[in-house]
Parts: C-alpha cells; structure tokens; sequence
C-alpha cells in the first residue's frame, strides 16, 4: 500500500539531482505539526545552532524538546501556541540547499500563506490525521487543507505534497494513512492538482522525515528525500524578452561619462547586447548598447537573473516601466483574474484599489465579480462580494495599460496585488487569467 504509483516515484529517482536550493513552504491548518516538521527537519539535518539547543534542553527539563519553538519566533507565536507571521529557514543536506517558509495555518492569517506561495518551488500541506474522520467514507478533509492547497495551486507553485501527519497518535496508521490518501487524491482529481506525491509522518517522533518508515503499509520515499528530488522552477529562458525596471542608476566610468543602466530581473526570455528592446507602456525603441550583471560587462541574461541594460541612446524609463522585445508584449487596461481576497473589508465592484504590477502602481478597481469558488465543491458560484480569504473570478480595470499575461504563462507577468487607498492593507493577489 503505498501514496506513489511506480511511474511517478521512478520518474523522480531517475533525474539527475537539482543542485539548486528548493525553495518550499509548509501549510495546512491551526496544529497540524508544520512549526514541528520544520523543527524535526532542522535538527536531524544538524542545522541548529549549540547555544539554541541549548535553550531547547533547558527548557524542556529532561522531556522531550519541543521542536516547534525553533521556528515560533514572534513573542505572541509563543504566547498563543500559533504561527502568525511567516518564517523562513534554510538547511542543507549532502545533496541540495533549502530555503522553508513556515505558512500560518489559521484562517485569519491566509494572507501570509500567500506571500509565502509566490517565489515557492514546492508546497507541503500538513495534514492531521487526528483531526479527520477516518471511518466516514469518504473522509472530509478541513477546509483550511483544501483552501491552501488550491492557493498554492492559483500561485502556480510547481510540485505539491501531502504530508499526512501524527500517524504516531493513531491506532491503525496503516489504515488511516489509506484513507487519508484516498480522499486528497479524489480532492486532487477534482481540483486538477498534480501532486508530487502524499507521505506519512510523524513530526514529533521523527518517522520518515529523513529516514524512510519501516512499515509493511508503505514504500515510499522519506519527506526529505522527496524533496531532494523535486526540481526549482525556472521561467522560460527561450522566446521574447520581459522585464520589469526596478530602478535606474548612473553608473559613473571616471571619464566624465554616466551611461544609465536600468537595472530588474528578467521575467522570461533573454537579453543580449545588441538586441533591439521596447519600453512599455511608452512603446520607444532603442538598442542594448551595454550589458551588465553582479557589476561585470556580459554578453548575455537569462530569465531568473538581475540584468542592468544601457541603451544606444535617450529613452524615458523609469522605475515601474517593461522592457520588452519589440511587439511581443500586449498591454491591456481590462483583465480577467482570479482573486484571492485577503482584506476583511469584502471586495466589491465599482471600488477603488491600488494595483502593484512589477514594480508599478496604478489606480483600477473592480469592473465585475464573475463567481466565487466554493471549495468543498470546487464548483463556480454566484457573487455580489468576496469576503475575507474567498476565491473568486474577477473583471478589472486599471487607469492606465498594463503588460499584463497570463498567470499560468509566467508568473511575473500575470500577478498583481491590490492595495486598500485608505488602510494601505494588502487587499487581494490577482492572477491573470486574460487579457482584453
């Protein structure tokens, strides 16, 4: 009995590894054990420091350490038993890098998953076994699960895991995992999620964490191996070029002469000297006379990497312009998008909101609420409003054109988040659907 087909599990075992640090996230809901998993996986991976451990002991006073604490940072995190803000960690191991971020799992704090999601290479969904019905069939998982999955599905993170957890608290863990497993994999057909794949742990006591779990009811791989294996995504380094301006500099040679080098980060495609480029939303051409990366003269940039481009002559650019190759980038001021809401004020059509693209910032507001996504149903329905921590299909239209994209073509291009005027909350991330 085990959470991988043969395929899927060999089609990972048989890539040459990724050497690339896997940026990847926890969620799931209030005590599924995500502080605690992150804690196991630190400390078996020796990334604790002695003075920290040290503390841990002390405090534990011969029982055992509460892992949790290595990541439960804020003083109110500690007072409440909860995390509330995300909190990033890294560790190595002999075969890759890490970066983790640490979601919170309360409902009121979805907004934080959401910041976490966006430069993710992976997502583990904790789920807590103690916490399901594992004799209803089918069984109901919460819908904080399904909520987080689906967001880390909407932000396009690339390889989703199921981390079925405190498998140590239950009688019949074989069982249990069986039916756990059974119910996210009939949630994942239903949503369209790719699952990388579904593992039982237990945080607390350490099963297949990093060592694979010795039971005659699964033979899968550990977490960590799994995650030795899943690959970092890359936007597309072939096709046209866009990038978003994040500032521009004089870059003084001690002759007198300060070319401007408008420096960002190439959302997709390349750039090299010589090629022609266009500025959006202002549509002017010009040349790369010159270009620069980590402060050395190169030929060539890729999607992924900080380039600075000096160009043949005058252009206005400023911060918050694209620069693109010639006619391949459409600009639109209408748009279709998802819309993840994350303001306690409900989103409404006809208000007015801040939109931050790239690195620009335009006034829109919201033309129409198509539907909203039921997500015990996962079916479409009927909308005036979004309320807090609700998904839905929206109609926006800004002040001014913007190059927008498809979401699911590249992430830089196709997200934006919306600002509140008056509060200066975060009110949503929209992801775009189309372009009119």
């Amino acid at each position: 009995m085990t959470a991988f087909t043969t395929p899927e599990w060999q089609a990972l075992a048989d890539m040459d590894t990724d050497h690339r640090a896997l940026r990847f996230l926890t969620a799931g809901s209030v005590d599924d054990g995500k502080s605690t998993l992150i804690g196991r996986l630190l400390y078996d991976a020796r990334a604790i420091l002695a003075d920290q451990l040290d503390a841990l002991e002390k405090k534990a006073a011969g029982a055992p350490i509460d892992l949790s604490l290595l990541t439960d940072g804020l003083e109110a995190e500690r007072e409440q038993g909860i995390t509330i803000d995300v909190a990033y960690r890294y560790f190595a191991t002999r075969r890759r890098k890490f970066i983790i971020a640490d979601a919170p799992g309360h409902e009121q704090y979805t907004r934080n998953m959401v910041t976490a999601a966006a430069g993710s290479d992976a997502a583990v969904v904790l789920v807590d076994i103690t916490k399901l019905d594992t004799a209803q069939q089918p069984v109901a998982l919460l819908p904080q699960t399904r909520r987080h999955a689906l967001l880390a599905q909407l932000l396009r993170v690339p390889s989703i895991v199921f981390a079925v957890n405190k498998l140590d608290a239950v009688a019949d863990p074989g069982a249990a995992f069986a039916a756990a497993r059974d119910a996210l994999q009939a949630f994942a057909r239903q949503a369209g999620i790719a699952v990388a794949g579904i593992v039982p742990v237990s945080a607390l006591r350490g099963d297949n964490v990093t060592r694979r779990l010795d039971a005659d009811w699964y033979d899968g791989p550990a977490l960590l191996e799994l995650l030795e294996r899943l690959p970092a995504a890359r936007e597309r380094s072939d096709g046209a070029l866009l990038l978003p301006v994040q500032y521009v500099a004089r870059d003084g040679d001690g002759t007198g002469h300060q070319p401007r080098v408008l420096w960002g980060r190439i959302a997709h495609g390349q750039v090299r000297a010589g090629d022609e480029v266009q500025v959006l939303p202002g549509g002017e051409r010009a040349r790369v006379a010159e270009l620069r990366r980590a402060g050395e003269t190169v030929d060539v940039v890729e999607a992924g990497q900080s380039a600075g481009l000096v160009l043949d002559r005058q252009v206005d650019v400023s911060r918050g312009d694209w620069i693109a190759t010639p006619d391949s980038a459409r600009t639109s001021s209408r748009f279709s998008a998802t819309l993840a809401w994350l303001d306690t004020e409900p989103a409404q059509p006809g208000r007015r909101y801040w939109l931050r693209h790239g690195h620009r910032w335009v006034q829109a507001r919201i033309v129409q609420i198509d539907h909203r996504l039921d997500i015990h149903t996962l079916q479409p329905t009927d909308a005036q409003a979004l309320a807090v921590n609700e998904i839905g299909r929206v109609v926006v239209e800004a002040q001014q054109p913007l190059p927008v994209e498809a979401y699911a073509d590249n992430r830089v291009g196709g997200a934006l988040i919306m600002v509140d005027p008056v509060s200066n909350r975060t009110s949503g991330a929209l992801l775009v659907a189309s372009a009119d």
